[in-house]
């Protein structure tokens, strides 16, 4: 039977990052005999049947996003659900905003693209933006990343100019989402959700490091969750 993920963003044939996301799920498809769509939806398009026609979800990059609310929605009906839920780039930066506002209580949470005067900004634009870097990672020894991985360290590209405000790191570690990874700096870089089968943010884009010949990990984790979960 086959199984379907939206990949939830606003697509665009000549964005690099949008170009890497369909050829990896290609590449996990191929090399894991998986038989899985991806369709592309645009934020503005995400409505509450969503989850009754797919598996799973992936927040894409690319922001900022057409509608933010809807997406936000999207992300905390798969973290409540146990509905495999992957977030790149963006889309980890929208799982930070979701965390905030719903767990930690930052009704206003908000990111710097859509409002840069809000009073909390969760997400804010890096002193030195990241795009087109590749860096060196450091994951928690018993996080699901490190599973997935095999490794407690790796090197993954960027494509992104905002990430964590340093201002709001103590208080994202005041509740139950695990941050499983982090730069040289110590900066956030990975977050999970615990005892869920697939909730995984990563700033990063793990998607440009994957190859015909080497499938992406997380990409694998992600489309075999998707598979495993709609069997059950």
């Amino acid at each position: 039977m086959t199984r379907s993920i939206a990949l939830l963003g606003e697509y665009t044939p000549t964005f690099p990052p949008h170009l890497s996301t369909n050829a990896a799920i290609e590449h996990v498809k191929s090399a894991k005999g998986l038989d899985i769509n991806a369709d592309w939806i645009s934020t503005a398009d995400i409505n509450p049947p969503l989850f009754a026609r797919y598996d799973g979800i992936w927040i894409a990059p690319g922001s900022p996003y057409k509608d933010m609310d809807k997406t936000l929605e999207a992300i905390r009906n798969a973290r409540e659900n146990k509905i495999p839920c992957f977030g790149t780039c963006g889309g980890f930066q929208h799982m930070i905003i979701e965390y905030a506002r719903n767990i930690l209580g930052f009704k206003d949470a908000q990111h710097t693209e859509y409002d840069p005067y809000a009073s909390n900004l969760f997400i804010s634009q890096l002193a030195c933006s990241l795009a087109g870097r590749e860096m060196q990672l450091c994951f928690e020894p018993n996080s699901q990343v490190a599973d997935i991985y095999g490794a407690i360290a790796a090197t993954e590209q960027y494509y992104c100019n905002f990430g964590i405000n340093p201002d709001y790191v103590d208080a994202l570690k005041q509740g139950p989402m695990q941050i499983s990874g982090a730069d040289a700096e110590g900066d956030i870089r990975v977050i999970e959700w615990p005892s869920h089968p697939f909730f995984i943010g990563t700033l990063f884009v793990p998607q440009a490091r994957s190859t015909p010949a080497q499938p992406h990990p997380l990409v694998s984790a992600f489309l075999s969750a998707v598979a495993a979960i709609s069997n059950s």
